[in-house]
């Protein structure tokens, strides 16, 4: 099983879609507080249809919980400001992959606890900010699952 952590997410919708991105490739989800919202909220609900009880949900009250609480192999941070692209990553089972929350991204100091090779971006052109965090999870969750042969 892979992990998606999602650092202090803040639009309701956006979780709700990575929830039942979760729940249909089985892999586990980590939300580290605080949220910019509450568990049981409308928009996080109608977002995550009826697949939000499907998919595995944790909550860490801190990034260190979560580090000091999770089991897991290689930690991978997405980050525009990293140089590797996510595609040359070689993702193994139990690997985690760590998003930042939509308007500031992951923290520097996050950031620079991580080896280089586990910064990775999704390239964008050069005028672009960034993209949806869902979308952003979904991409890089379908290139982990795609490298483990969609857990056949």
């Amino acid at each position: 099983m892979l992990h998606i952590v999602l650092f202090e997410p803040e639009i309701p919708p956006n979780t709700g879609n990575i929830m039942r991105l979760a729940a249909n490739t089985g892999f586990s989800l980590h939300l580290i507080e605080p949220l910019g919202f509450e568990l049981d909220d409308k928009q996080l609900r109608r977002a995550g249809l009826d697949y939000l009880e499907w998919a595995d949900t944790q909550c860490h009250d801190s990034y260190n919980a979560f580090i000091n609480n999770c089991e897991f192999n290689n930690l991978y941070a997405f980050t525009t400001r990293a140089n590797k692209i996510y595609s040359e990553a070689s993702f193994s089972p139990g690997d985690a992959l760590l998003f930042g929350p939509e308007s500031r991204g992951l923290p520097l100091e996050i950031l620079e606890s991580l080896d280089s090779d586990n910064r990775l971006r999704i390239p964008m052109v050069s005028s672009s900010r960034s993209l949806n965090l869902s979308n952003t999870v979904s991409i890089a969750v379908y290139e982990a699952w795609r490298q483990l042969d969609f857990g056949r």
